[in-house]
C-alpha cells in the first residue's frame, strides 16, 4: 500500500499517524477501528521517539500493507535494540499508587492489535501490528 521514512522525532508524529490513517480507511476500516489502529501506531512511534536514538538523531519507517484478511503496520528503526513487546503487562489489579511507572501504553497497544511480532533485521528494530476489520473481542 505505501511506505514513508521519517526524522524520528516528535514533530513527525502527526504525519506519520496521518499516513497510517489515510491507508487503513481506503482498506475499508470502519473510524472506531481506524483509531484503535491510530492509537497502537501512535505508542509504537513514540517509543522509538523517546527510546531508539538516545542523544542522536535517526529514523523511522513505516509501512502498511493490506492481506485478505487484515491491515498490516510495520514499523522500523534503526536504533538500539529493543523489542517492546519483551515489556510485562501492568499488574491492573494494584491501586495506581502501587504500580510500577509505565507500561499502560504498550499493555494496550497490544490490547488493540489482533496480533503483533518484534524481529531484529541485521541492524533494525522491526514491529509488525496487525488489525482485523473487527478487534479481537
Amino acid at each position: 500500500m505505501g511506505k514513508i521514512t521519517s526524522p524520528a522525532e516528535m514533530d513527525q508524529l502527526e504525519k506519520l499517524i496521518l499516513f497510517v490513517t489515510k491507508h487503513a480507511k481506503d482498506a475499508g476500516y470502519n473510524p472506531r477501528r481506524v483509531r484503535e489502529i491510530e492509537l497502537a501506531t501512535e505508542e509504537a512511534l513514540v517509543n522509538i521517539f523517546h527510546y531508539a536514538y538516545p542523544g542522536a538523531a535517526g529514523v523511522v519507517r513505516v509501512a502498511c500493507e493490506k492481506t485478505d484478511d487484515e491491515f498490516l503496520v510495520e514499523i522500523s528503526d534503526d536504533g538500539i535494540p529493543f523489542n517492546v513487546l519483551v515489556l510485562p503487562d501492568p499488574d491492573l489489579s494494584l491501586d495506581i499508587s502501587e504500580r510500577d511507572p509505565g507500561g499502560l501504553g504498550v499493555f494496550f497497544m497490544k490490547k488493540m492489535a489482533d496480533n503483533y511480532r518484534y524481529r531484529r533485521d541485521k541492524d533494525s528494530n522491526v514491529l509488525t501490528l496487525e488489525f482485523r476489520k473487527t478487534q479481537k473481542g
